[in-house]
């Protein structure tokens, strides 16, 4: 595949990524059969997996969605801007953050601490893809599906400067 003058090579087929889903699902669907925990979904890049993880969900829950960017092209920014912010409210709720990847953490780490000032009851995270990076943050990832290595991918709902969303699969940069 290429986007821009960049070729990417197949990396997670859309079997794989089905598979990892109905697990992390699951596991939720077990450590919450007695709550109704909140899904915040981080968009753009968590919108597929978002809605397949729901998919697979059992137990009575509810969603909502935030949207924060700290990419640029290819590149972390390091700044974290809230674009649009949560209308729910999350006083004493066990919430449960969606993610497409976790790469430095900076953005989880500041999603995390605000959930938590807000005094929500839990704030756990789901995240499809861990990169090594993300380890040194200080935010546990009790749901990851795949940890990958520090190479930059795109599809499933992953962006290559707004392109590749649109894929079934998940594409790493050739080298």
């Amino acid at each position: 595949m290429t986007i821009k003058e960049k070729e990417f090579t197949k990396f997670l087929s859309r079997e794989e990524i089905e598979k990892k889903i109905k697990s992390l699902a699951r596991k939720i669907n077990k450590d919450y059969q007695e709550k109704i925990p909140l899904f915040v979904a981080i968009l753009n890049g968590s919108f597929m997996f978002a809605a397949d993880l729901l998919k697979e969900i059992k137990i009575d829950c509810q969603i909502s969605f935030v949207k924060v960017a700290s990419y640029e092209e290819m590149e972390s920014s390091g700044n974290v801007k809230q674009l649009i912010g949560l209308n729910d409210n999350i006083f004493n709720k066990d919430v449960i953050i969606i993610e497409d990847i976790i790469d430095s953490g900076r953005t989880i780490s500041k999603i995390h601490s605000e959930f938590i000032s807000l005094g929500s009851n839990s704030v756990e995270v789901a995240t499809l893809l861990q990169k090594p990076k993300s380890k040194e943050n200080k935010v546990e990832l009790k749901y990851v599906g795949f940890e990958i290595p520090d190479k930059f991918v795109v599809g499933y709902g992953l962006d290559y400067d707004g392109l590749g969303r649109n894929t079934k699969d998940i594409f790493q940069l050739k080298e």
